[in-house]
């Protein structure tokens, strides 16, 4: 199953999930990113390999030797990007309980912020492979 790594489980709901997804997509250095939706069977099967808790609301990147939630995620997932988004890894300068902070401040709010949707929307059909259910 390596061969789905690394992995990003999202909030499938969440407006501000979703276009994190998109933005992904769209400055990727490589294709190599693959995306599930936290709630999905896929979401809950790696939730349960990697021992993370089924009820998290952030998002987690799974990598072949790690698993990070919420901030860590989001800073490591800019190693995949393109200049200069990759560079908002130097955020990590920021010690952690601060990353923490501001991360759930606005993991709060986003529902509020970004609006909540039914359901996941399709991927256009050419993303389509990356996405998995």
């Amino acid at each position: 199953m390596s061969e789905i790594l690394p992995l990003v489980l999202y909030d499938g709901h969440c407006g501000l999930c979703q276009r994190s997804v998109r933005f992904l997509l769209r400055h990727e250095r490589e294709p190599v990113l693959r995306f599930a939706a936290l709630g999905s069977e896929t979401g809950q099967k790696w939730l349960r390999e990697r021992e993370v808790d089924s009820g998290v609301d952030a998002m987690v990147l799974i990598e072949a030797d790690r698993t990070l939630q919420g901030p860590d995620a989001a800073l490591a997932l800019c190693v995949y990007l393109k200049r200069p988004y990759r560079w908002l890894r130097g955020l990590r300068i920021f010690p952690a309980p601060i990353r923490r902070l501001g991360y759930r401040a606005i993991a709060r709010r986003r529902y509020r912020w970004f609006g909540k949707t039914e359901s996941c929307p399709l991927p256009s059909p050419e993303q389509a492979e990356r996405f998995l259910s």
